[in-house]
């Protein structure tokens, strides 16, 4: 089973996109919850699985768009997720240079349907994002507050195609309030290694329940 993750910097943490002189090393899995969730599915399985990570620091569902062909669908994976969504308020916040909720959710479509042309067997998972108040995300944290706009699009679209979705935000809070925000985001935004393993469980838990059993 081919897994592959698709994302934003959360997703790509990190990963060394070179390697050897090739230009993606599937190797390549970050620090964050996508090499967790490589670990704890190699636990259980080594020959089953091969996870695939193509996440990018800074990107926004416009991005992923953009690349979708070159970093999803020529890999040809069997089950797919997706997890974007904090940038398109960032990069607002910051640069005048987000994506508004309207345009996020028809994009997002797009990503959806084009995909199920493309790959008509594949399985797809959605993860919804989240956000605290953190080092990059207090000075503005009313704001950034937004991306739980997102976070229900998100929702709104697993519903409507019938996809597993990952829910985040209750998640994440608990796992602060009972160890302290340096455990579990490094910013408001970035996983700590509390993080990382809180959304790798979560998304776990939703994987075996749906593709997994």
């Amino acid at each position: 089973m081919k897994i592959l993750f698709f994302g934003d910097s959360i997703t790509d943490a990190d990963r060394k996109v070179e390697r050897q002189g090739l230009p993606f090393n599937p190797g390549g899995l970050g620090v964050g919850y996508v090499n967790v969730i490589a670990s704890e599915l190699s636990g259980r399985n080594p020959d089953k699985y091969q996870v695939i990570n193509t996440g990018l620091s800074g990107h926004r569902s416009v991005d992923l768009y953009a690349r979708i062909k070159k970093d999803c669908w020529n890999y040809e994976p069997d089950v797919l997720s997706i997890y974007v969504g904090v940038n398109e308020v960032w990069h607002e916040i910051f640069v005048k240079n987000g994506v508004e909720i309207d345009r996020f959710e028809k994009v997002y479509r797009m990503m959806i349907e084009d995909t199920l042309k493309q790959l008509p067997d594949i399985k797809i998972m959605l993860v919804a994002p989240f956000v605290r108040n953190g080092l990059a995300t207090q000075e503005h944290y009313e704001e950034f507050l937004y991306v739980k706009e997102y976070a229900k699009v998100v929702k709104k679209l697993a519903e409507e195609y019938g996809f597993p979705l990952v829910e985040l935000q209750d998640k994440i809070d608990a796992y602060a309030e009972k160890y302290g925000d340096e455990c579990t985001l490094l910013d408001g935004v970035h996983p700590a290694l509390g993080g990382a393993r809180v959304i790798a469980d979560a998304w776990i838990e939703v994987f075996r329940k749906n593709f997994d059993k």
